[in-house]
């Protein structure tokens, strides 16, 4: 389910004028796209595309999108068409969102997690879930593929990995069979 919230660069987190669940939420992808939000002298805010041409639709959880929702439901006045997501008019600014999540995490007691830690615990499920690299690519924004195979080249299964694990479900099916004979009197 393609959703357009920000992340801590400041990006558009709008609530979504007209979107579902109400906080930009799109089910046509190219109905909008995360924009950053970059401060001017006196605190004036300019939405603009993100850097380097990383605009993108980011796929979540149908429970995230839930979450969400609940959240808007709880905080974001329904007859506000430019309320935000994590701000009141404007997108936050990276500091501020950087001191929510420095707080949070201090809530939580897990003051080792940074922000930007979600981004690689993102990408390391990604693979782990079995994805490609240029599905992990897209997902990040990377401009390459070899942008991506270099921060996270490590965390997929190289061609030993793969035939050790072929050669061991062909070997656990083996034995299935075998006992399977055995256990049955047959020869």
């Amino acid at each position: 389910m393609p959703v357009a919230i920000g992340s801590h660069r400041g990006r558009d987190t709008r609530c979504g004028k007209g979107s579902s669940p109400g906080f930009g939420y799109k089910s046509d992808p190219s109905a909008g796209t995360a924009a950053d939000g970059k401060r001017a002298n006196g605190g004036h805010v300019e939405i603009r595309p993100p850097k380097y041409g990383s605009e993108r639709t980011v796929y979540v959880a149908d429970g995230l999108v839930e979450i969400l929702a609940a959240h808007v439901a709880a905080r974001c006045p329904r007859d506000d068409p430019a309320r935000y997501l994590f701000g009141k008019d404007v997108p936050p600014h990276q500091n501020t969102v950087g001191h929510w999540w420095r707080k949070a995490r201090r809530v939580a007691g897990c003051s080792a997690v940074k922000l930007h830690g979600l981004r690689h615990f993102y990408a390391s499920g990604l693979i782990a879930a079995g994805c490609d690299v240029v599905t992990v690519q897209r997902a990040l924004g990377h401009a390459s593929a070899t942008i991506t195979l270099n921060t996270y080249a490590h965390l997929w299964p190289t061609a030993e990995d793969r035939t050790q694990a072929a050669a061991a479900a062909m070997l656990a099916e083996t034995l299935s069979v075998a006992d399977s004979v055995r256990t049955s009197g047959q020869r």
